[in-house]
């Protein structure tokens, strides 16, 4: 359904719930002729539906009620009486105002000829001008028709005998020829019931029904308990039936499970709200900030239908207009400013709304000045929120963070929009609040994206359960990166300690370990003694929270599972590292992990914090598909490139010219051998298969045919002038072995760009 399509079914829902209301308070008014409060009822609603149809440029409706309106204001002001006849018409009108709604209904139009909208202006024109009401057409009132069983005449299949003294069978008088009438008459008798009959479409009344906000989130509470006990019932059968081996159990928990876990998605759609309702307030503020300061804006506004839970909507609101404001005043030049840069003299303002790794992610991004880390930087050090000595050590993204710190500004001026330095942090804070993350990306010159990530929902979220001493904690799945054991040799090679700090060297980098035990304030159970222990594995739980990644050393991993987020009270309320507690199967309480709160707890600041040498950042590491060619020779192609690995055995090796090709996905697929592409002798062809990596590319395929695939790596790669030649970019030390990076590009084009061949799909 399209904006207007949605704008249309809410007037058309609200508008027959208002005409319910006029029904009644008419035939109320009726009675109490001198009621203020009810004429004021009457008029405002029908001056809602005038003013909602002028907009819908719904033309008739508009006049219709618009005559309404006059008469209810002749009341209203006392200028007239209430009496029968003008009771009659104003019903009337509420009648026609109805059949108008059902056409627009079936037509999405007004304009339908049936429906004789002039016939009640007049009537309502000619009341107004001190006339009386015309007679009421001919047509049987509901009041006077009088639904005799009897006279019904029975199915045709069906033969009744007529009782002894039956009341004879009056024929129906032949029908009048039906008057000239606003709005259909209500039916006087019921159409029999016909049970075969298919069930009449639903309209958009019918499809809709408003419910109380305190029931619905009674309801969602309700399920949330559900969750509970079904998880506990499925826990306590896996135990009873592994023994008793009651099949019957089984079948009966998992139909249990399986509704459930149905029931609470239903449940907790009914609570998501597209973030639109966010966005339609943003034309409305930045039109007045920009008149405010003086600035030209573009607003562009991406995602209206993105979905999230109505309180998240809620505690999102604030933050996103405050970082809109601040776009408009710290981000965007004047007019005069940006033309004489070379931009246009608008702005552009760009608000996006999208789903990522089930979380929804919202981007406020502007074309202005940017943000300069040395403007920050001094600004934080002439207000004491960080030392010289700390700023020369922190990386400029680091140094963009600290606008969240308390009372940090950059403003001269305090003004009525900003300057006082209570802002950002406020932003972070209430963002953190409900589990999500706030990240600030800039050039200076450029622009500023301000990325801002949360939850889908707080009431169920899906968590990893891991033990620590006994006692059970949840991970939530959107801070989960991976799981990572080490023991034996592993353990000796990949875990070290720096300047005191353990840290794991996983993929070519640096990740600062982090004991949750020691963390929690357990005595004895510090990272450095698992992690000297040559017999003892080790488990690490990589996670990560904004940008900061870490790897969590936990005693025991159980699974992953639903759970049902409660808060938490307010004595741990001041403990960072906790974010809630759940209840698990077993009905014993575990505490959900704040993984950000821990990143804060344990001062680490950036996931290449403890880097030794050259510090790497994240943007320049390059994730790599290793492969072996020509004799053990090494060489690399970016993983991005990869569509597939495939092998094919030598027999389907055909070929067009001077190509080889395979017949491959209702197509075919040309292959190249990398090692003569890039200048090397091939390998001893294989005896039995070919290992084959598949670029896709525009829509066409080429096979690249290797020796073996190694590794899939990402690492920080130097490229250098060592090696370089046609079809190889030059040489790096990819997993401590000079390895070619391969010009992925000359090494396809010849065969993309053959005549010959296309890669169909």
């Amino acid at each position: 359904m399209d904006d207007d399509a949605e704008i249309v079914a809410e007037f058309l829902v609200e508008s027959h719930e208002n005409l319910d209301q006029l029904d009644r308070d008419l035939v109320a008014l009726e009675q109490e002729p001198g009621s203020r409060e009810l004429l004021s009822s009457i008029f405002r609603t029908i001056h809602t539906i005038k003013g909602t149809s002028g907009f819908l440029a719904l033309g008739r409706l508009e006049a219709l009620t618009h005559a309404g309106e006059n008469l209810l204001s002749r009341l209203r002001d006392r200028k007239m009486d209430l009496t029968t006849e003008v009771t009659e018409v104003l019903l009337r009108t509420v009648d026609t105002v109805r059949a108008l709604l059902e056409v627009i209904e079936r037509s999405g139009t007004d304009q339908d000829p049936t429906v004789d909208v002039q016939v009640v202006v007049a009537e309502l024109e000619r009341v107004l001008a001190g006339g009386s009401a015309p007679a009421p057409a001919p047509v049987p009132a509901p009041v006077a028709v009088e639904v005799v069983p009897e006279a019904l005449e029975p199915e045709p299949a069906t033969t009744y005998a007529e009782p002894a003294g039956a009341a004879p069978t009056v024929e129906p008088a032949p029908a009048a020829p039906p008057a000239p009438s606003a709005a259909p008459a209500p039916a006087a008798v019921a159409e029999p019931l016909d049970p075969d009959a298919d069930p009449a479409p639903r309209g958009v009344v019918d499809s809709s029904v408003r419910v109380d906000i305190e029931l619905l989130d009674g309801l969602v509470q309700l399920v949330g308990e559900l969750v509970l006990t079904r998880n506990q019932i499925m826990q306590r059968t896996d135990a009873t039936t592994a023994a008793a081996g009651d099949a019957e159990l089984v079948r009966a928990a998992q139909r249990l499970d399986l509704v459930a876990s149905e029931l609470q998605e239903s449940v907790m759609r009914t609570r998501m709200q597209p973030i639109g309702q966010v966005w339609s307030k943003m034309p409305r503020i930045v039109r007045d900030l920009a008149h405010l300061l003086g600035r030209e804006v573009a607003l562009e506004m991406e995602g209206h239908d993105t979905e999230l839970d109505r309180s998240l909507l809620e505690a999102l609101r604030g933050p996103l207009t405050h970082l809109v404001r601040n776009a408009l005043d710290h981000g965007l030049e004047p007019p005069e400013q940006r033309v004489a840069l070379g931009k246009p003299a608008a702005g552009r303002l760009h608000l996006r709304a999208f789903h990522e790794s089930g979380q929804v992610v919202v981007e406020i991004s502007d074309d202005g000045r940017g943000i300069d880390p040395a403007v920050i930087g001094a600004a934080a050090v002439s207000r004491g929120v960080v030392t010289r000595e700390q700023l020369a050590r922190m990386e400029p993204r680091d140094v963009l963070h600290l606008i969240f710190r308390p009372g940090f500004s950059t403003a001269e001026q305090v003004t009525n929009v900003s300057g006082r330095g209570v802002g950002m942090d406020v932003v972070r804070t209430s963002i953190e609040r409900i589990g999500g993350s706030v990240d600030m990306l800039s050039v200076v010159g450029s622009g500023t994206t301000c990325r801002v990530r949360i939850p889908l929902t707080l009431a169920i979220i899906p968590a990893l359960v891991i033990g620590e001493a006994d006692e059970r904690y949840a991970i939530p799945q959107a801070n989960l990166v991976e799981l990572v054991r080490l023991e034996g040799q592993d353990l000796r090679d990949n875990v070290e300690v720096l300047a005191g700090a353990p840290v794991l060297r996983l993929r070519g980098r640096l990740l600062p370990l982090v004991s949750l035990a020691e963390t929690l304030g357990r005595d004895g159970a510090g990272v450095g003694a698992g992690v000297r222990s040559a017999t003892d594995p080790l488990t690490v739980v990589v996670v990560q929270s904004d940008d900061v990644r870490f790897g969590l050393c936990v005693q025991d991993v159980h699974d992953t599972q639903e759970i049902v987020v409660k808060p938490i009270g307010r004595q741990l309320k001041q403990l960072a590292m906790y974010a809630g507690a759940t209840i698990m199967g077993d009905g014993r309480v575990a505490l959900i992990l704040d993984v950000g709160g821990i990143a804060r707890e344990r001062a680490l600041t950036s996931v290449e914090t403890v880097e030794p040498v050259a510090r790497v950042d994240e943007a320049d590491s390059r994730a790599l598909l290793v492969l072996e060619i020509s004799h053990g020779r090494r060489a690399a192609l970016p993983l991005t490139a990869v569509s597939r690995l495939e092998e094919f055995d030598l027999d389907r090796v055909e070929r067009s010219g001077a190509v080889e090709v395979v017949q491959y996905r209702d197509g075919i697929l040309p292959l190249v051998r990398l090692a003569a592409a890039i200048g090397l002798p091939e390998s001893p062809p294989p005896e039995e298969q070919l290992s084959v990596v598949v670029h896709e590319e525009e829509g066409r395929r080429v096979g690249i045919v290797i020796d073996r695939v190694l590794d899939v790596v990402e690492e920080h790669v130097v490229l250098t002038e060592v090696g370089r030649r046609p079809g190889v970019l030059g040489s790096a030390v990819v997993q401590d072995r000079v390895t070619d990076l391969v010009d992925l590009d000359a090494v396809v084009r010849p065969v993309l760009g053959s005549r010959e061949l296309v890669g169909a799909r």
